[in-house]
């Protein structure tokens, strides 16, 4: 057999150009050893040859080697040198050495004299499967490469593509020197060359040489796999790599994006002219001609290739997008044509005439924007739009027919010379909605249809709940609309002033009402899907940077084409009152227009209602995922978001004095929560997306019912946008008093408090709301907001925090009764004295201990004022007193 360290076959042939032949005769012997069921016949012919393993040094004292051996119930013997085995060439049996170390001088010996070698992951591998141990002619130490076919381009050094063939067969790979489509994994060096190109045309992976090193570093791991994607995508070569782009003809903010985006894509960009350069990208609606002669290694391509690049993640052939100079054919048989023309050549002036009507033609058609709606005396032909008459004059008159209304007319009669305003508006309310129509059509084939195509080069440029997100229900809408079309066109066909505009749109109603709901509802979340994705997402910026500047698009971004189907039923509701002025009241059609508008304004209402809904639903899962600790009963479906207010406690009955409290008002509760002073870590889901921490601590939940009087606190120098609630929990006898300050400018306080007030009447069933509203002074309630924003005051509420802090520290509250007196009768029993006299002197001991720490004066509370020093006194007192 061949040195596998040199690869080289016993008839000089290098296996390092190919090793197919071997590759696939390996295959054919593995699948033989791997399936034995189907070489049954063969079995019966030759003589039964017992496998033996033979576990050198390390290998030997590998405790799971040794299970996973007896779990596939094949024997071993364990040796330190290979001269111990001096049968091992014996034909009654085939022998596998298990070698730890595929470095060593005896894994060398083993490979000069012809001997089946495997590392110690292929039989715990083979064990974890099930499988029996796999036939290789070369040394395999795992399978971390198993069934990937590797072809390598743009390697000089034959030394480090030796290395790399080795690892490669080592870890169970095949290698091929020519290109396929059998391929797997391209390892580039180099971006150029056939191959690279074939394996992006392909969308084979393309990895750097560093892939298969960290896959050996790995090799150890039974159940990784070096083709896994998350740890491929590490090593993929970059679009850009090997690249040194310049930018020409592009705004500032525009070339500042593309710079960017070259250095994350691995590439670096020039000044323009700079000879380093290897590409120009060009803006070739601005720039008409370089203005410099480019050198000939130097690729001069459009944008289009710099955002498809990134898009497939692959540097894209330079041939399909170089920059020419932009002269259009039908500009260049104008000019022949002009220069060939003479006053006495009347027939060269009537062809120049025809093609330059031509030529404007080609240049002038988009169906972006919509037409505009044409005036009655231009209105003698619908031209382009609707092919009645069907005549070459109508053609040559109108220009070409859209490919949507290309085929044949139903009814060839001649217009009339003149028709009425109905007919016109009827006419506009059909071009308008062929337009909308080639809208959506583009949405869908142009973004959406490419997105979920499988096997995209460089894998899925979006998730599939993602794409969803952005699109929702286009495609039903785009059904319900194609149908309306139809069946508008067969009405403007076959005209007659009794037709009836109205049972069109009353006919796909219900439609209407079943596929724009959930389109228009979650627009929002549409647009901000896009703007995330487009950010964190390079291919997909790419991907519309491509789509958008394709003529469809008419220049309008993926967002604006989106916003049409918000903006549809309005539109066809305004065509449909002037189609109603138009029309006679002895016309049948005047009161189905009627029950038609209606229709549209019931499927109008029924978008916003569902729209606040969705847009209450969003605000109350704000609320839930901002409030740490939330109830959970918070949510309901009778129940709605009406007011967020920021204050400042003034009181220390819900929580500390000057905390930041946030009340959420609802219609029938009020949510108290205060500012977190130690955030938590962000929420992920399981899509990935990323949640804020909760900033609030749920304090308390109040029905608006428990809410006796609302108190506004008149102003005074000592107190500003204050206000009181005089509540009477259930579970109390007396009344408390929560005051609060406002912190914010809106809503002014007068008008919280009266949308208060207005939704406890509400909830208790009481008509005069205002009654609820009664004026107090400050000095009355003791309530001041003059120390809030003080130095002193801010260093009172800390020391006051600080001591609550060691209160709690030395409490036994956080220990239950029970459980603290039956350790300590456990303690006394086993001490041999009385459970009383233990514990009183424990709890002696713990007062003496707790009442000298708490009289230890704080260096830090030496400088303050004398009444910070009876504040820490009279709350040591009490911290003694507790204890």
């Amino acid at each position: 057999m061949a040195d596998n360290s040199m690869l080289v076959s016993e008839t000089g042939r290098s296996l390092l150009a190919d090793s197919s032949v071997l590759d696939s005769k390996i295959i054919e012997t593995s699948k033989e050893n791997v399936l034995p069921g189907s070489v049954l016949d063969v079995e019966e012919e030759m003589p039964q040859i017992e496998t033996r393993v033979v576990l050198v040094q390390e290998a030997g004292k590998h405790e799971e080697l040794l299970k996973a051996l007896e779990e596939i119930k094949v024997p071993y013997i364990k040796t330190e040198t290979i001269e111990e085995l001096g049968d091992s060439d014996s034909p009654e049996f085939e022998t596998i050495f298990v070698v730890s170390d595929f470095q060593d001088s005896i894994f060398n010996n083993l490979c000069k004299a012809d001997c089946r070698v495997i590392g110690p992951p292929v039989v715990l591998h083979c064990a974890q499967k099930g499988e029996p141990l796999p036939f290789s002619c070369r040394p395999l130490y795992c399978a971390s490469m198993l069934n990937l076919v590797l072809c390598f381009t743009g390697f000089r050094k034959k030394d480090e593509l030796v290395k790399l063939v080795t690892l490669v067969h080592h870890m169970g790979g095949i290698i091929r020197r020519d290109f396929s489509s059998k391929v797997t994994h391209l390892v580039a060096n180099s971006t150029h060359g056939d191959k690279f190109r074939i394996a992006v045309s392909l969308g084979t992976p393309i990895v750097k040489a560093e892939w298969i090193y960290k896959a050996w570093e790995k090799r150890n791991e039974i159940d990784f796999c070096a083709a896994d994607d998350d740890f491929r995508n590490q090593f993929k070569v970059p679009p850009f790599q090997d690249c040194m782009l310049s930018f020409l003809g592009f705004s500032d903010d525009e070339k500042a994006n593309m710079e960017e985006m070259t250095e994350m894509q691995g590439g670096h960009y020039l000044p323009v002219g700079d000879e380093r350069c290897t590409h120009l990208v060009v803006e070739e609606s601005t720039v008409k001609d370089l203005p410099f002669e480019p050198l000939k290694k130097l690729y001069v391509v459009k944008q289009e290739w710099f955002w498809g690049s990134i898009q497939m993640d692959a540097r894209a052939g330079e041939s399909m997008y170089l920059f020419e100079k932009s002269e259009s054919p039908g500009l260049k048989k104008s000019v022949s044509l002009l220069s060939l023309s003479t006053p006495n050549s009347n027939r060269k002036r009537r062809r120049l005439k025809e093609t330059l009507a031509q030529l404007t033609r080609e240049t002038d058609m988009s169906p972006f924007p919509p037409r505009k709606r044409p005036s009655a005396e231009h209105s003698l032909s619908i031209g382009s739009l609707l092919d009645i008459s069907n005549t070459p004059e109508s053609s040559t008159t109108n220009g070409e027919t859209p490919k949507s209304c290309a085929r044949p007319s139903k009814n060839s009669t001649p217009l009339p010379v003149k028709q009425s305003a109905r007919w016109q508006v009827a006419k506009e309310l059909y071009q308008t909605e062929s337009n909308y129509v080639d809208i959506l059509t583009t949405i869908i084939q142009l973004f959406q249809v490419p997105l979920e195509k499988e096997g995209q080069l460089g894998g899925p440029i979006l998730a599939q709940e993602e794409i969803k997100t952005i699109f929702g229900s286009i495609p039903d809408i785009l059904d319900v609309h194609t149908k309306i079309k139809e069946d508008l066109e067969d009405l403007m066909m076959n005209w007659t002033e009794s037709k009836s505009i109205g049972d069109i749109i009353l006919k796909y109603s219900k439609d209407l009402l079943k596929t724009y709901p959930p389109f228009v509802n979650f627009f929002e979340m549409s647009k901000e899907t896009i703007t995330r994705c487009e950010k964190q997402k390079p291919r997909f910026h790419a991907f519309l940077k491509i789509n958008q500047a394709k003529p469809e698009c008419g220049r309008q971004s993926l967002a604006e084409l989106l916003i049409r189907p918000v903006q549809r039923l309005p539109s066809v509701a305004l065509l449909l009152n002037d189609i109603k002025k138009h029309t006679a009241e002895e016309n049948p059609d005047k009161i189905t227009l009627e029950r038609a508008i209606e229709s549209l304004k019931e499927v109008m209402t029924h978008i916003n209602e569902d729209k606040r809904k969705t847009e209450a639903q969003r605000q109350f899962f704000d609320v839930v995922y901002e409030v740490d600790g939330c109830p959970a009963n918070l949510l309901s479906s009778h129940r709605s978001l009406v007011q967020r207010l920021e204050t400042v406690a003034l009181g220390d009955d819900l929580c500390d004095r000057g905390e930041q409290v946030t009340l959420f008002l609802f219609n029938d509760c009020l949510e108290i929560a205060r500012k977190r002073h130690k955030v938590i870590g962000a929420f992920k889901s399981p899509h990935g997306h990323t949640r804020p921490p909760a900033s609030l601590k749920h304090v308390v939940l109040m029905p608006l019912s428990q809410i006796k009087k609302v108190l506004d606190i008149r102003e005074t120098e000592d107190c500003r946008k204050a206000f009181a609630l005089v509540v009477r929990p259930p579970t109390e006898l007396n009344n408390k008093l929560l005051s609060f300050q406002m912190t914010t400018e809106e809503p002014p306080k007068e008008d919280w408090l009266k949308m208060l007030c207005r939704h406890v009447a509400n909830t208790i069933c009481k008509a005069d709301a205002e009654n609820l509203i009664y004026t107090a002074d400050p000095d009355s309630v003791e309530v001041n907001t003059k120390d809030m924003d003080s130095t002193l005051g801010r260093a009172s509420r800390a020391i006051k925090k600080t001591s609550k802090k060691v209160t709690r520290a030395f409490s036994f509250s956080k220990t239950p009764k029970r459980a603290l007196r039956r350790a300590l009768m456990s303690h006394s029993a086993t001490e041999g004295r009385s459970p009383s006299s233990a514990n009183e002197s424990y709890i002696g001991s713990r007062l003496t201990s707790t009442s000298s720490l708490a009289g230890i004066p704080s260096p830090s509370l030496v400088s303050l004022p004398s009444i910070f020093e009876k504040r820490s006194h009279t709350l040591s007192r009490s911290t003694t007193h507790l204890i």
